[in-house]
């Protein structure tokens, strides 16, 4: 049986209703782009059916996929890390080491309950930034992991932004399918970075904005 997008908005709206049921999940509302904002923390994805929302989160070296159902306007983001390979090759990883396939399948099956197929699935990268030295390149093999997904699973990939090394700040409107990427400046890494890879409930370091906003 077909979810509805009525039966999808009612079970976000209890889960608004419902403190418990939202698990804490950050809401306010944004006046300047007059939407309503959800965030999305490490470890957890959301998925929209109102016109006015926007979605956020921000990444590290962690990676956050933006899909949506063009027709409807129903999307969603997820915000992961990805398992190390390493061959490199997707269909190498060990099932306990799908952190990221689960993030991945996840999303794309909330998407597809509503009525949406694969092929018409549009689907956005966004993260991987190598945030701290060092001779491994965790943002690097963050963001190669994704691309490799999507091409193990035979998916479109309409546009990424993948690699760097400053974090970024995502809006993502489901409706429009339009991503503003804005470059951070990193305040306090060590803390950032921790709370990335242990999946904390928030980021808690300050972070300010620098460089120009990307859409895509």
């Amino acid at each position: 049986m077909v979810d509805t997008p009525s039966d999808i908005c009612d079970r976000r709206q209890k889960s608004i209703l419902d403190p418990a049921l939202d698990q804490g999940r950050k809401r306010y509302f944004d006046a300047k782009h007059n939407h309503e904002v959800v965030r999305v923390q490490p470890g957890d994805h959301y998925v929209s059916v109102h016109e006015n929302e926007m979605i956020v989160t921000v990444l590290g070296s962690c990676v956050a996929a933006c899909i949506r159902d063009p027709k409807t306007g129903i999307g969603g983001m997820n915000h992961f890390m990805l398992p190390e390979s390493e061959t490199g090759n997707w269909g190498s990883v060990s099932a306990t080491m799908r952190y990221g396939n689960f993030a991945m399948e996840t999303l794309i099956n909330e998407i597809q309950r509503t009525g949406c197929p694969r092929e018409r699935l549009e689907i956005k990268l966004f993260g991987g930034g190598n945030v701290t030295p060092g001779r491994v390149q965790v943002g690097d093999m963050n963001g190669q992991f994704a691309l490799n997904y999507l091409k193990y699973e035979g998916l479109p990939l309409t546009a990424c932004d993948l690699g760097g090394k400053d974090p970024r700040r995502i809006h993502f409107f489901p409706k429009t399918g339009k991503v503003d990427r804005l470059l951070l400046k990193r305040q306090n890494d060590s803390k950032y970075l921790e709370e990335e890879n242990g999946y904390r409930s928030q980021l808690s370091q300050k972070i300010k904005k620098v460089g120009e906003i990307d859409l895509f």
